[in-house]
């Protein structure tokens, strides 16, 4: 084995340790990815707003882009296989999101898909494992998913309604006024205050109502549904039972479910 393969497997060792490991220093180092993660989805947010700053904002974006650059290609060495790792659709979505940021003045337009950023976060593993350890797979769980779900389909429809028609429409004349029509469209209030033009406009706006009602729907029922915990069925594979269940409701397999009770 060369000197080169050697130090690549003990490089893939050591980022394999840091984003998978369960070591004091593995966590620390995860938190800190954390951290910074949710300091760069602030700045996706105020984005739109501090675009008119011009030379800072164009050194915090390409910050950001070196610091997103560093960690997926960390991701991809710890994960061994990049093949695999590339099928996934999160990482083709943080991809995406580097690519903006690498480029703003050409997809400036698509800036606000950068906040899908949000949704990759709460819906990997990565989080799960170090946030939320207490409450990976238990109901916690599901309702954060659903309510980053809710959060992020708010902010890209106002990302994407301010890139569309700001300026461009009396209604719709910075990004409050954008968050504003979001917000009411999607709770049906329809004042009718603020909306949107023409054909694409009502278009959008239905299409703010089905999508956001679906998702608060779904934000409502993880909170009101039974509480279930996540343990696989030897026999049948079912995976959501009882907390208490002794028996699997659909094959009747006895069940050795861990309680700390």
């Amino acid at each position: 084995m060369t000197v080169e393969n050697t130090d690549g497997l003990r490089l893939r060792a050591r980022f394999r340790a840091l984003y998978h490991g369960a070591s004091p220093a593995a966590v620390r180092f995860r938190y800190g990815i954390i951290v910074i993660d949710l300091a760069i989805i602030a700045f996706f947010i105020a984005a739109p707003l501090m675009r008119r700053h011009g030379l800072t904002f164009y050194l915090i974006d390409y910050g950001v882009a070196a610091f997103l650059g560093l960690d997926l290609l960390a991701r991809a060495v710890a994960h061994g296989d990049p093949k695999a790792w590339l099928k996934k659709p999160i990482v083709w979505v943080d991809l995406f999101v580097l690519a903006t940021l690498l480029f703003p003045g050409w997809l400036f337009n698509f800036g606000f898909l950068r906040v899908l950023r949000l949704w990759t976060l709460i819906h990997s593993e990565f989080f799960w494992r170090t946030v939320g350890r207490r409450y990976d797979d238990t109901r916690v769980e599901q309702i954060t998913r659903a309510a980053s779900s809710l959060l992020t389909f708010v902010f890209v429809i106002t990302g994407f309604v301010y890139s569309s028609f700001a300026g461009r429409h009396q209604g719709i004349a910075g990004y409050v006024d954008a968050l504003y029509f979001t917000v009411t469209s999607l709770t049906t209030t329809g004042y009718g205050d603020v909306t949107l033009p023409g054909v694409w406009g009502k278009l959008l706006s239905m299409a703010v109502m089905l999508g956001g009602v679906s998702l608060f729907i779904g934000l409502i029922q993880s909170i009101l549904r039974p509480h279930k915990v996540t343990f696989p069925c030897p026999c049948c594979g079912l995976r959501r039972h009882d907390p208490d269940a002794v028996h699997c409701k659909a094959c009747g397999q006895v069940l050795n479910i861990p309680n700390d009770d």
